[in-house]
């Protein structure tokens, strides 16, 4: 059985450290090993509502995209995602990239637009997959990261999952970008 190497944007507005955490113990379950990028704080994007936390998570997967997203529907309900005002985004758990899928695939749109546009979404990836080949432009997710024009501001937090630190500390003494 051959794995599939996927990259999810996780955010959350409401309980924001709870919700996350909740996250990465849901798909640590489903897809075990995660590599987990640093967390940030960002002001909201298209809804008026308080800061986010977001960061990208990256793992392999035996699930077909289809069966992975509606995994990621379930654990985004069981922690309030449908539940709340528009506003409220307890936990949202995004498809990024399913290996090097491009295109209308199983019905999701992939690679995810929000990747070029939102550097609450390209930083982090930039970060845990520097490398990576973006599969449509062609260019690594650090080239595009380094040469993006964004207009965001991006706060890197202390984020602690399992026992873990993950954001380290020279990214927490670095400028706000």
């Amino acid at each position: 059985m051959s794995l599939t190497d996927v990259y999810l944007g996780l955010g959350s507005n409401t309980e924001r450290e709870l919700r996350l955490t909740a996250g990465l113990d849901a798909l640590q379950q489903l897809l075990g090993e995660l590599q987990c990028s640093p967390v940030f704080e960002s002001e909201p994007v298209g809804i008026r509502s308080d800061r986010f936390l977001n960061m990208v998570v990256h793992a392999k997967t035996a699930l077909s995209l289809s069966e992975l997203n509606q995994y990621l529907k379930r654990i985004e309900a069981e922690n309030g995602r449908y539940s709340q005002p528009r506003q409220c985004l307890a936990l949202d758990i995004d498809v990024l990239l399913y290996g090097q899928q491009a295109g209308v695939c199983e019905g999701i749109v992939l690679p995810r637009a929000e990747i070029l546009t939102n550097a609450f979404v390209l930083w982090p990836l930039a970060i845990v997959a520097p490398h990576v080949l973006h599969p449509v432009r062609q260019r690594s997710f650090l080239y595009l990261w380094q040469h993006a024009q964004i207009d965001q501001q991006l706060w890197p937090v202390q984020f602690v999952w399992q026992g873990q630190q993950l954001t380290p500390p020279e990214l927490l003494q670095s400028s706000v970008v």
